[in-house]
């Protein structure tokens, strides 16, 4: 009797990291059209708890569902599959008054 049905896992990018505690997910997935046999992308947004506060937009994560944490989530951060890559903008290089002139 102590034992727990399978839970859900799904992968899926970060798209916001900025409540506390909270992820919002984007969890993509392929469906085939009924008719036409099409292959279709669906997105679905999750809210996910990240205890830790280490998610940042762009991660790819891995999430487990879990009981209701709050009114919205209903899924937990597992762990980071891969970090985004950080793009370090330039400063704008300085002009030199001499050449200017």
């Amino acid at each position: 009797m102590g034992q727990r049905g399978i839970r859900k896992e799904r992968q899926g990018v970060v798209t916001s990291s900025r409540m506390h505690k909270t992820v919002v997910v984007s969890v993509e997935r392929i469906v085939m059209h009924s008719r036409y046999k099409k292959r279709l992308k669906r997105r679905t947004k999750a809210k996910a708890h990240d205890e830790k506060n280490e998610c940042q937009a762009g991660d790819r994560v891995l999430i487990v569902e879990c009981r209701p944490v709050s009114r919205e989530k209903r899924w937990r951060v597992s762990r980071i599959l891969e970090r985004a890559v950080a793009i370090e903008k330039e400063q704008p290089a300085a002009v030199d008054a001499q050449t200017a002139l």
